[in-house]
């Protein structure tokens, strides 16, 4: 099978190489506008339209052409965001012939001159509008690809919400394509283009709002960032949770008792391919983290509602599991282990003696590393300045070994050796608060956090 890449040129830009696997083609399968740029007498091959959705379909089509010489269109280059990594999945690459055509990106940063080693790139192209959010940042140069002509006007108004309405937006429109080109351009906070052509890129200079929020592109997001109730890991003990969390690109992180989501939101946030499923019991507050994930540019975050252990059944096997509250419910603790294979990693967060009871046992059984994170924040006490402590947050993080039960394998011994985790001891740089350790996970009241209004802390009063 020969995978053909084609732009807005079409026929008169293609390479000897591909007209000859097109001329020889006995089935040419693509997308409606790929094939009108074919000419009527160049390719005399039975031409095929992709039905829509096209990824369940793609199986079907193949095995319905079977044994024949087949040649698949696909825009520009189609290992870039393209059905070739579909037809690669399907197929395998062994049985891929692929001829690549310049992307919209090769194109688009000729056109603007920037290099595109330096350049982010978001598609939209059936995704939602709001993950471009966690692309922007003071001074970096984004190309969106376009899922429309709507596109440019919807990522103008992403802009203004997120703070960076004085961004430079330009539409770039039939690249490649000759005297069809088109451009235009304008401040997000001032954008009234009316629609053009569907096929189009938007490159974004970000620029931020002197008042916008500002979001690093590490963990440790300001409270200020999310929508909660007071059940929010504070900032200083979320960049610790994380760092104990340790996540790498690819992997799933099961966050249990979500409350916000902040940190399920914050795993994502590392890399694109991250992902993460927030469980939460309570039906408003899961509604309120799919708010703070769409937010925050994380819209694929998934959001269980249903309490746990039973609402983690049927879940993909994490890497990582965070627990943030119900450690007293019976069964959770071992349903989360249960489920990490080796290697995986578990770190869990409480405020109250009876849980604080519970992860010093698995730690003193099991290994790993326990901390004890707390910090103050400066206050007016009169006319001078003082520290009021908030509540100390006590955590357990482990790796699981090879073998049967907690921490098991080389190092995950008993007692206070080496485990997982950034140090040996309390990270300083630590704050107040845990995820929803009001027993959000799982059912009511066994684990109260240090927002729950029945814990009178001098951080809250």
């Amino acid at each position: 099978m020969t995978v053909v890449g084609i732009g807005a040129d079409g026929w008169a830009g293609l390479s000897g190489v591909s007209r000859e696997a097109l001329r020889a083609a006995e089935v040419v399968v693509g997308g409606a506008r790929q094939l009108a740029l074919l000419p009527e007498d160049g390719c005399a091959g039975e031409r095929v339209m992709w039905p829509s959705p096209l990824r369940p379909a793609v199986p079907k089509v193949l095995a319905a052409h079977a044994g024949r010489r087949i040649c698949v269109l696909a825009s520009g280059d189609p290992m870039f965001y393209g059905i070739g990594r579909t037809l690669a999945e399907v197929v395998g690459a062994g049985a891929l012939r692929v001829l690549p055509h310049p992307s919209s990106v090769s194109y688009a940063c000729a056109r603007l001159g920037w290099p595109v080693e330096d350049t982010e790139v978001v598609t939209l192209v059936g995704r939602p509008t709001e993950r471009l959010a966690a692309a922007l940042h003071e001074g970096r140069r984004v190309l969106v690809l376009s899922a429309g002509a709507a596109t440019p006007a919807e990522v103008a108004a992403l802009l203004r919400d997120r703070g960076f309405g004085p961004s430079r937006m330009q539409v770039l429109e039939q690249l490649g394509g000759g005297e069809r080109e088109r451009r235009a351009e304008g401040l997000a906070r001032d954008w009234t283009e009316p629609s053009g052509d569907p096929l189009n890129v938007v490159a974004v200079e970000c620029r931020r709002s002197p008042d916008a929020t500002r979001l690093g592109a590490v963990p440790g997001l300001p409270d200020s960032a999310y929508e909660h109730d007071g059940q929010l890991t504070k900032r200083h003990v979320r960049a610790a949770t994380l760092g104990a969390l340790a996540p790498a690109p690819g992997e799933l992180l099961w966050d249990v008792g979500g409350g916000s989501g902040s940190i399920a939101v914050e795993w994502m946030r590392t890399h694109r391919s991250c992902r993460a499923v927030s469980v939460e019991r309570d039906p408003v507050r899961a509604e309120r983290i799919g708010r703070n994930a769409r937010a925050l540019g994380v819209p694929g975050l998934r959001v269980v509602t249903g309490g746990a252990p039973d609402a983690l059944a049927g879940l993909p096997v994490p890497d990582a599991v965070f627990v943030g509250g119900g450690l007293t419910v019976p069964g959770l603790l071992d349903a989360c282990w249960d489920a990490l294979p080796a290697g995986g990693r578990l770190v869990a967060n409480t405020v109250t003696l009876e849980s604080e009871a519970l992860l010093f046992d698995r730690y003193r059984r099991f290994g790993g590393e326990l901390v004890r994170l707390a910090v103050a924040h400066a206050v007016p006490v009169g006319g001078f300045t003082g520290w009021r402590q908030a509540m100390p947050v006590t955590q357990w993080s482990v790796v699981k070994g090879p073998g049967p039960g907690f921490g098991s394998g080389p190092g995950f011994g008993p007692g206070p050796g080496p485990g997982f985790g950034p140090d040996n001891g309390p990270m300083p740089d630590s704050g107040p608060g845990s995820e929803p350790n009001s027993g959000s996970a799982s059912g009511p009241g066994p684990d109260p956090g240090p927002d729950s209004p029945h814990v009178l802390s001098g951080d809250q009063r």
